[in-house]
């Protein structure tokens, strides 16, 4: 492997890899992942308020999604409590054309009924098959074309609406609304009750439709309604250029490789890059599902792969001077805290590996 000369930084967002304050005691026992013990209880050494953040409980975006989105300065839509304006990019990264104007994400879910509110259940488990959304999609775009909408398909968990006239929506992603009581989190402002009455025409032309049929008679939850974000969109102007290579950006995230200074050229890899430059970003989104789903057994395997993939390799290039300085991000739903490990940190050898420090 070559790798580039002079100071090599990377930042590694782990979404999730905070375990929850009333289970951390308990899964932290579990747990055997001595590089990271090693790269979080050396990190440097920093105040309190600068290396935890509490966010909003009522945030429309998940901390590490609000932190990814400020890398890039997208805060525009962070600022006004919306979901990061990624439609456009998104778009781009699927090599769809994007006419000027505002677009949002539009995707597929699955909302069940609580005892007394509706829930948003985790469109990852869905596993919406191509032909079947397809079919879906077909229903639903000629709907919003009455409304003066155009719909754009870009895969089967992920379409396009093109709607300027709801540019001043606030929407939340579904991550943050997974789980939740979808009163709180669906899309909020003037054109709000224009898009409830075509959200509701829409689910009426699926209630019954052989898609969702054969669905349930598998086992499988109805595709029974959409999911609105990702816009309004961004301005080139805004767009910051903190990063010099993105690496394993996955999902609706994807979309930020289209915001490197060289457009599309994040990697996803299962391996510790060898094109390493300057300044990089290094995404790990396997704890998401599991987190999402309170799934915590699944979740702590999830640990142990990623520091056999990920956290052993990441130690051992920090200590040969592959890397000279990576940052870790680690989030839960509401908290974001950084550490920061160099090779001269490394050399603390009084300071035992520990786990500890992911309890703030």
């Amino acid at each position: 492997m070559e790798y580039n000369s002079g100071m090599t930084q990377l930042d590694i967002l782990l979404p999730f890899g905070l375990p929850p304050a009333e289970l951390s005691a308990d899964l932290l026992k579990e747990l055997d992942l001595p590089a990271l013990a090693a790269l979080t209880a050396r990190a440097k050494s920093e105040d309190s308020a600068a290396r935890h953040q509490k966010y909003d409980d009522f945030r429309r975006a998940l901390p590490h999604e609000s932190w990814l989105a400020g890398q890039f300065g997208l805060e525009s839509g962070l600022a006004s409590n919306s979901s990061p304006p990624i439609a456009a990019a998104l778009m781009q990264s699927m090599r769809l054309n994007v006419d000027t104007g505002t677009w949002f994400i539009l995707q597929p879910v699955h909302i069940h009924i609580a005892r007394d509110h509706l829930v948003l259940t985790d469109p990852r488990q869905l596993a919406l098959a191509e032909q079947d959304a397809r079919s879906l999609f077909d229903i639903a775009a000629p709907l919003f074309e009455e409304y003066g909408k155009r719909l754009l398909y870009g895969n089967a968990g992920t379409w396009f609406v093109h709607a300027d006239d709801w540019a001043e929506l606030q929407t939340s992603t579904p991550d943050a609304a997974t789980g939740h009581n979808i009163d709180i989190w669906m899309p909020k402002g003037p054109q709000e009750r224009d898009w409830r009455k075509l959200q509701n025409e829409v689910q009426m032309h699926w209630f019954s439709h052989s898609v969702n049929e054969k669905r349930e008679a598998r086992g499988m939850k109805a595709v029974n309604s959409l999911w609105l974000w990702g816009g309004p969109g961004m301005n080139s102007d805004q767009v910051a250029r903190r990063y010099d290579k993105g690496f394993n950006l996955s999902g609706w995230m994807q979309g930020f490789s289209q915001l490197l200074p060289q457009h599309g050229t994040a990697d996803n890899g299962a391996e510790l890059p060898a094109n390493l430059r300057e300044r990089n970003l290094l995404l790990l989104s396997a704890l998401l599902e599991p987190a999402l789903s309170n799934d915590w057994s699944r979740w702590l395997d999830a640990m142990h792969c990623l520091e056999k993939d990920w956290f052993a390799p990441l130690l051992q290039a920090l200590r040969i001077g592959t890397i000279d300085q990576l940052s870790f991000i680690v989030t839960d739903d509401a908290r974001l805290s950084r550490y920061t490990t160099n090779r001269s940190s490394l050399r603390k050898f009084w300071i035992k590996p520990s786990l500890a420090p992911l309890c703030p």
